[in-house]
């Protein structure tokens, strides 16, 4: 299974319009739109009339390179428990992961962490065929209401960050706006976070790193995992648009929340050939001074 392509942008603002003003039934009629598009629609009406139960728990749900398409398996190992590492940090514990891949790597015993088996043999990529594992097995999981977030496995969460979505109790969910990007073989960090008048150029952290949204779920929902599910077959742009398709906008995050590492030599995106023009996003957006710096250590403990 391929990733899911990206709806062209002119028919994404004709379907959110169309569903503002005729309704989600008569707006998912076509038969052309992407199934994650139809899986929006169908959630729409039933979301926005619901008593959404209280969150229990962020959800990180992480599909990890099979051990057969990498060179290194420890490196990436490695990066994997510096991942949990970053979630074990957090002040607020209400928090579980699951990893799924074809061999069970070795993990840090804590109980919030578990192992899903994956055993599709089906040659090519297989990142989005976890993923829509991860989450048919969110029912599985015991916990009625939260936050789910697909989370790469080298990516790095930032102190705090589960105890604001639990505390803030946003009804769509939450985007990653503003984030970091960090080149591994010189160090440098650069800021991702929304252009302004002094960066006209700049781009959003959800715009190059799929570790960006965490929708709020409710499974007494029906329809709540089959959109999820679809949703993250796509590219991590269409996230936004999609949860606001389903009646789900995202707010953004009130701090820079996900350390994204680039060119550790295990890359998703350097085996997709996609990792240079993000190299180049770090020089031009390099943080110099050292004080913000410190600071960056000290909220990702994992660095």
């Amino acid at each position: 299974m391929a990733q899911a392509p990206a709806s062209p942008k002119l028919k994404r603002a004709a379907l959110l319009a169309a569903a503002a003003v005729v309704g989600p039934k008569r707006a998912g009629g076509g038969e052309a739109q992407a199934a994650s598009e139809r899986a929006a629609l169908r959630l729409r009406a039933p979301a926005q009339g619901h008593e959404w139960a209280a969150p229990q728990q962020v959800v990180f749900l992480i599909p990890l390179v099979g051990q057969d398409h990498v060179g290194d398996w420890q490196a990436v190992v490695l990066r994997l428990r510096l991942t949990l590492s970053s979630l074990i940090a957090q002040d607020n514990p209400n928090w579980c992961a699951v990893i799924c891949c074809q061999q069970r790597p070795a993990l840090p015993d804590d109980p919030r962490i578990s192992y899903l088996p994956f055993d599709d043999p089906a040659p090519g990529n297989d990142k989005w065929r976890k993923l829509a594992c991860l989450y048919d097995h969110l029912p599985s999981l015991d916990i009625n209401a939260g936050y789910a977030m697909s989370f790469d496995a080298d990516d790095l969460l930032r102190q705090g960050t589960v105890a604001e979505m639990l505390s803030r109790n946003v009804k769509g969910g939450y985007l990653v706006q503003a984030g970091y990007v960090m080149d591994a073989r010189t160090g440098a960090v650069g800021l991702a976070d929304a252009p302004d008048l002094r960066q006209p150029l700049r781009k959003p952290f959800w715009k190059l790193c799929g570790s960006c949204a965490a929708l709020r779920f409710d499974l007494s929902l029906p329809g709540m995992v089959d959109f999820l599910r679809e949703m993250t077959q796509h590219e991590h742009r269409m996230f936004p648009y999609l949860a606001r398709l389903a009646g789900q906008r995202l707010q953004p995050l009130s701090r820079p929340s996900v350390l994204y590492v680039l060119n550790h030599g295990e890359n998703f995106g350097a085996r997709r050939g996609r990792v240079g023009f993000k190299s180049r996003f770090v020089v031009r957006f390099q943080i110099d001074d050292p004080t913000e710096l410190d600071a960056i250590k000290a909220d990702f403990p994992a660095l």
